[in-house]
């Protein structure tokens, strides 16, 4: 008689496949090899799994291997079986070798866990772990939940073979009781926390994350705040008995949003700077992610603020996701994040439920900022570039999450997961070399220019309209003769001045009597729009509201981008958000619009002062540096 099909069987029986078919498992989706844009997540490398895959951080190891660290099971998030395992690759994801299980799929929930590696190589694996097997947990509003993925021991084993094997034994990590925990439903006795920061190693100390939460709720947690722990010695003591730790900060309250702020700061994620400050970057359901920076190694830090591109200056959007700053080995800083203010932009307190959706939803597409120390009177800070688009998928529901970033052999790859898939991406060198250099980029992008009308010269009443390419045809090689996405583009960069903003005022016109073709115009909100038309559908996006202003000279860059169908508007090299208007300055355009091509003659206005047309989209990195090629060259723009 064959043997029953248990929880546990099921699991080793997947652990077992998925370990032995190693190499030789698809690496990529089956439409990579149809989608030619490396940034939709299709072209990434896939990472093993049991079926739901989250958190695939990785580690370098000392024999030069990857390591990567995921939680798994056969079910959902949060489901029976869910547990940590590891994997390594030799060949920077294109491979793996079978999958190593910190802790058994029918042991109690195992999960979300990050990966230390210390000096002499030895690597520490940091997870949650439901000991005592609780089986439900109380929710503030009297309600239960079953889920029970969030919350008992936080725990270490570790491995001195690169990864290929870990301690049998697992170790507690004390955590010192806060406020939050004192106030929760079990009045401390029990606590709930997880953690997705990547730990950090400060001088001869290391400091990890954890992410208290004071009582579960609406939204799964509804308060939360981050907290850190300490260790002096781990980075050399070899006994795991012997490992110190301390609870940061001082006191008993962690990192909260900024006064006024909601009830949920969590996932919080740190780096260092150069001078040993650090700087730590977490979610809020705020619209606007906050962030704070501690000069003594984590004991104090500052009032939380929103975080914003400048010190000071205008905020970044961001909705409740992993958004993740990374140190990079050339000093600077790469951050992760969605670049919108979640469905309850404009709100300071949004509840879960209200209209407007889920404040955990769109996360697609992922953007992509650069960061550089600056020196300000309160000390070293960190300023941000504008962002790019470094990763989507054609579906704006699929939602990826959770990165990693790995630095290996002067190229820089990014994980993500959808929790169903996880992947390894590398991002294209033109990409993050540009947001690295933006700062200082003050030449004019040349690819792909097919009309240049400068400024030093009269600016014509028509000319010539180029020829934008086409987003979508007819696949003549596919049996059904259905369509092919081109993933292509094309940009406008233009210089002009309004003399008023009242609206109708046409800057640029290329219809033809149908109406088919491009038209850029102000419109009766003070804004700039752009309608697009190829005689069977019609999209339209437009800048935000405030960014231009009637008696001044403007830089613009309309830049539609058939991989995300995505329209942005870059005024003054600074990349529309939709400010405090609007949840998203970035409109998508239709999946079926052809090309927006009419009359062969493009009328421009006298109100333009300069004007050039790409036959693809630019960077936002090649947006600012026109910009600052013009600022550079004179007052005309």
């Amino acid at each position: 008689m064959k043997a029953p099909l248990t929880p546990m069987l099921i699991s080793t029986l997947l652990i077992t496949a998925i370990g032995a078919i190693g190499a030789e498992q698809p690496k990529t989706s089956a439409t990579a090899g149809a989608v030619p844009d490396p940034r939709h997540i299709s072209r990434g490398l896939n990472i093993p799994s049991e079926g739901y895959a989250d958190q695939p951080y990785i580690v370098k190891t000392d024999d030069g291997a990857w390591l990567c660290v995921m939680t798994t099971g056969t079910g959902v998030e949060g489901a029976g079986g869910q547990h940590v395992v590891t994997m390594r690759s030799a060949d920077q994801g294109r491979t793996w070798e079978k999958i190593v299980p910190l802790e058994p799929a029918d042991g109690p929930a195992a999960s979300y866990a990050v990966l230390l590696k210390v000096p002499y190589g030895r690597i520490y694996a940091f997870y949650n772990h439901n000991t005592d097997r609780v089986m439900e947990v109380k929710r503030e509003d009297k309600g239960v939940y079953t889920r029970v993925d969030s919350l008992g021991h936080y725990v270490f084993k570790y491995s001195d073979d690169h990864g290929r094997s870990w301690s049998t034994k697992r170790y507690d990590v004390p955590i010192r009781e806060f406020e939050c925990d004192r106030n929760n439903v079990y009045g401390g006795k029990l606590r709930f926390f997880w953690n997705v920061g990547r730990p950090l190693i400060l001088g001869d100390a290391a400091v990890m994350v954890l992410h208290k939460v004071g009582a579960m709720g609406a939204g799964f947690f509804a308060q939360s705040e981050g907290a850190f722990f300490k260790s002096r010695n781990i980075l050399t003591e070899r006994d795991p008995e012997k490992i110190a730790f301390e609870t940061l900060p001082d006191g008993d309250i962690g990192l909260r949003t900024p006064a006024g702020g909601g009830r949920v700061a969590e996932e919080q994620s740190l780096v260092k700077l150069s001078d040993g400050s650090l700087y730590c970057v977490y979610r809020t359901v705020d619209g606007w992610p906050a962030c704070a920076y501690s000069r003594d190694g984590g004991h104090h830090w500052t009032p939380p603020a929103y975080a914003s591109y400048t010190p000071g200056g205008r905020r970044i959007k961001h909705p409740r996701a992993a958004n993740f700053a990374w140190n990079c080995s050339n000093g600077k800083f790469l951050y992760w994040f969605h670049n919108h203010g979640g469905p309850f932009v404009g709100q300071m307190r949004g509840d879960w439920g209200q209209k407007g959706g889920s404040p955990y939803d769109d996360r697609n597409p992922a953007w992509l900022a650069a960061g550089r120390e600056v020196d300000t009177p309160q000390g070293k800070c960190i300023e941000w570039s504008q962002p790019e688009i470094l990763l989507y998928d054609d579906d704006p529901f699929i939602r990826m999450s959770y990165p990693d970033l790995v630095e290996d052999g002067g190229k820089f790859y990014v994980t993500e997961t959808q929790k169903n898939i996880g992947r390894v991406h590398e991002i294209p060198k033109p990409l993050v070399e540009g947001l690295f250099n933006q700062w200082d980029n003050r030449k004019v992008a040349t690819n792909g220019l097919s009309l240049n009308l400068p400024a030093n010269k009269p600016m014509p009443k028509e000319a010539p309209m180029p020829a934008l390419p086409e987003f979508v045809v007819r696949d003549n090689k596919r049996p059904d003769h259905g369509g092919k996405d081109l993933r292509a583009g094309f940009s406008l960069d233009f210089g002009f001045q309004l003399d008023s903003l009242a609206p109708g005022q046409l800057l640029l016109d290329s219809r033809d009597e149908n109406g088919k073709g491009l038209l850029v115009l102000t419109t009766g909100a003070g804004t700039i729009k752009i309608t697009l038309n190829d005689g069977r559908s019609e999209s339209i996006w437009e800048c935000d509201r405030g960014v231009v202003q009637a008696g001044r000279l403007h830089h613009m860059a309309i830049i539609a981008d058939g991989g995300p169908k995505i329209i942005t508007f870059v005024v003054d090299g600074v990349l529309c958000d939709g400010g405090n208007q609007r949840q998203f300055g970035w409109g998508r355009f239709s999946q079926t619009l052809r090309a927006p091509n009419g009359s062969p003659t493009l009328k421009i206005a006298a109100s333009v002062r300069s004007l050039r047309i790409y036959g693809r989209p630019l960077r936002v990195s090649e947006a600012v540096g026109n910009f600052r090629a013009a600022v550079a060259a004179g007052p005309r723009l």
